[in-house]
């Protein structure tokens, strides 16, 4: 009857505010903060703050505003932002245990269930987004393969130093001006290739290169606007076109070309003689059958083998592609590197870890190099395993939480001169190696970057080795840029250099 009569006295228009209102106020009840929750900007009803870029500058300049705990909205997901060394450190370090998690992430969430599980739902996600009790056990079952077959043998170091003659050898074979970024990518790429298929790849495997490219694509496909809108409306974005899509289809076929090698592998398979890490995962799940909650199976194998693949390839070869550029642009810096290197090795013997303790000077400089290159700004999300309190504020359990490492790494109360590339940071008054407490691109806690030893040999060992064979230099006429592109990393924009043989 009250219906009714509403209906007969109230025009549409006066019935379509009137449904506006009352979603804006589901909307103001749903997403109303908990008590004490971070500040952040004021958002709109129902997208949230989707209109502020999550750039890592736009981020900086929020924590200016805000804080260095605040929050951003993106349509109802919530999530906290972490800025300074100070903050990063107390959460990542301090208080480790209460952020450990990761969030579901829907572009990546739906790349596992489309690549892995066509038909149901997506019970593990590899170890990078992995929780609980799978992500222990695949993590440390990856710590256990990489020092039984690398980091705890010789065998990883003089892996690197063949690579280094490989990519030497490929740079002197190129005639006048040329892109370092696929050479280098094949380059790191084939370190963790070896370990996890048993075998490098050629530089001119057309078909390796085609996966180096779409992966390169997709990583940065992953950061774009779209992305970010296709995780904040994951159901919307379904039914529409968009970068979602390209992410998807470039997945796909780098998870075939997992699949081939996985299916190479099964073929010869020898369990008393396990060659690389996919021979030992496939022993591992003989072992295991009677514990399925550890994830030893195919699937997350397969997941495992792209984790594996793109972490010890993309980040490493970023970083080198900015160590060049950044010898090209201050060339008095690479001078100073090539005559340490002509002092400690020579021109008669390769680089070894062993010099680095006499190279302070160079190591100084691959430190910088990562510090100033900012591979991943905002690093990894992380979510809040339990209720929280971080500078006093309350950070429900199951909160997205983002510690920007770029704010540490350009701490001006931590670096002399943050916005300048100076290896003058890394080094004390006497010119040796200076470790420093806010130095963490591979971020820090229980959830660092798996493969840190690893890119830390590749990076000072192919560096060192690049500086004793050439000098690098711009081309003719091009002009160099230090402003990156950001996408899901930092990357250097496409360039061109010269070497000349040492």
């Amino acid at each position: 009857m009250f219906l009714h009569y509403l209906v007969e006295y109230l025009d549409f228009k006066s019935l379509l505010i009137g449904f506006f209102l009352f979603l804006l106020l589901l909307d103001i009840i749903k997403n109303k903060n908990p008590s004490n929750f971070p500040p952040g900007p004021w958002s709109l009803p129902v997208v949230g703050n989707i209109f502020t870029g999550l750039d890592f500058r736009t981020i900086d300049k929020l924590a200016e505003q805000y804080g260095e705990v605040f929050s951003l909205r993106w349509g109802s997901e919530k999530t906290v932002f972490i800025s300074g060394h100070k903050m990063v450190k107390e959460a990542l370090v301090t208080q480790m245990d209460s952020f450990t998690d990761r969030p579901v992430v829907p572009l990546f969430h739906k790349i596992f269930k489309l690549c892995i599980y066509p038909t149901g739902d997506v019970l593990f996600s590899g170890v990078a987004f992995s929780n609980g009790y799978v992500w222990k056990k695949q993590r440390k079952f990856i710590i256990t393969h990489l020092r039984h077959f690398g980091e705890g043998r010789k065998i990883l170091e003089l892996s690197i130093q063949q690579e280094s003659i490989f990519i030497c050898d490929a740079f002197k074979a190129e005639q006048g001006p040329f892109d370092p970024r696929f050479f280098l990518s094949n380059a790191v790429s084939n370190i963790i290739s070896a370990l996890v298929f048993g075998h490098r790849f050629e530089y001119h495997d057309e078909n390796f290169l085609n996966i180096l490219r779409l992966d390169a694509e997709a990583i940065a496909l992953a950061g774009s606007v779209q992305s970010e809108l296709y995780n904040a409306f994951p159901r919307l974005f379904e039914y529409l076109p968009g970068t979602h899509e390209k992410i998807f289809a470039n997945y796909a076929k780098i998870l075939d070309f997992l699949k081939e090698e996985l299916r190479k592998h099964k073929e010869d398979w020898d369990p008393s003689n396990p060659r690389d890490y996919i021979d030992s995962f496939l022993l591992e799940m003989e072992k295991k059958k009677n514990d399925p909650e550890a994830g030893f199976n195919a699937e997350t194998l397969l997941l495992a083998m792209l984790d594996l693949f793109e972490a010890g390839t993309e980040t490493t070869a970023t970083t080198l592609r900015w160590g060049l550029l950044f010898m090209m642009k201050y060339p008095e810096i690479q001078k100073k590197v090539q005559a340490e290197i002509d002092k400690v090795i020579g021109q008669s013997r390769q680089a070894s870890m062993a010099d680095k303790t006499n190279m302070p000077y160079t190591e100084a400089v691959v430190h910088e190099v990562q510090r100033m290159a900012n591979i991943i700004p905002l690093g990894l999300p992380k979510m809040a395993s339990k209720d929280t309190v971080l500078s006093g504020f309350f950070i429900p359990k199951g909160t997205t939480v983002i510690t920007n490492l770029s704010s540490v790494l350009n701490d001006k109360n931590e670096w002399a001169t943050p916005n300048m590339f100076n290896p003058e940071h890394f080094l004390d008054n006497q010119g040796q190696f200076l470790k420093k407490d806010a130095f963490l691109p591979f971020s820090a806690g229980r959830r660092s970057c798996l493969g840190e030893h690893l890119a830390r040999m590749e990076l000072f060992l192919f560096f060192t080795s690049l500086l004793q064979c050439f000098t690098v230099s711009p081309c003719p006429g091009d002009e160099l840029s230090l402003e990156g592109q950001l996408a899901f990393t930092y990357a250097p924009r496409p360039y061109r250099m010269c070497v000349t043989p040492r």
